[in-house]
């Protein structure tokens, strides 16, 4: 979403339906990605979030560009990202050099919820003395990543895992209540993310070793589970 939907969206590129064909493909002749979920055939954006298309993400951040991809990264607060290690058509699906904390992820998606506003991460509000006289207060960056409606435009999409029948996030619904999702899954299932927001909170779940080995477990994906 951050990488391929976002700068899609705002470059004109794509809307939430613009149909792409969701079938194996061969990449500038030597990348060849596979979907753990199947393909759709002709598939929305929208559709390819819902069923973590890698096939249809990695085409759209190739009409898009991966250095402008990058540049919006950076403008997420996702600054480990550089075009000397991450120009490579895999980050469209999270192949980076670094990588990201959980907290520049929860900032990232919390722009995205926030309508378009990335707000840098602080630890605290503020610090009083005794007779109540503020003495310390954050000074945290602010700035307007996209536009107010495709943040809206964004916010819609994720909320398709969620709430559609092939989505890989239902299990985090909520009843009354509108939830945006996003899984993630890296080779060997050796790392395993959740990130979403609702009304109120936005949070980034990542679950793993920190020696990078199999994570073996039965059912949902243990970060969702984490999250929800």
């Amino acid at each position: 979403p951050l990488v391929n939907v976002a700068p899609g969206l705002e470059e004109k590129v794509i809307t939430a339906s613009t149909v792409f064909d969701d079938t194996p493909t061969t990449f500038k002749g030597r990348y060849s990605p596979k979907n753990a979920g199947g393909y759709q055939g002709l598939c929305t954006v929208r559709k390819a979030i819902e069923v973590s298309s890698n096939i249809v993400n990695i085409k759209i951040a190739y009409n898009v560009g991966i250095n402008k991809a990058i540049e919006y990264l950076h403008e997420f607060g996702l600054t480990t990202y550089t075009e000397e290690d991450d120009a490579v058509m895999s980050l469209a699906i999270g192949g980076a050099h670094h990588g990201s904390s959980t907290l520049q992820m929860a900032a990232a998606y919390a722009t995205l919820a926030n309508k378009g506003v990335y707000i840098e991460p602080t630890f605290y509000t503020k610090v009083e003395d005794r007779n109540g006289n503020v003495v310390l207060e954050p000074e945290q960056e602010r700035k307007q990543v996209m536009t107010e409606q495709n943040a809206y435009v964004l916010q819609s999409i994720l909320t398709a895992p969620v709430t559609e029948s092939y989505g890989t996030a239902t299990y985090c619904a909520i009843s009354g209540m509108d939830v945006a999702a996003k899984t993630g899954t890296t080779n060997e299932s050796k790392d395993r993310w959740l990130c979403g927001f609702t009304p109120y909170y936005t949070a980034a779940t990542w679950y793993g070793y920190d020696e990078n080995k199999e994570i073996n477990f039965s059912g949902r994906n243990p970060a969702g589970q984490i999250w929800d």
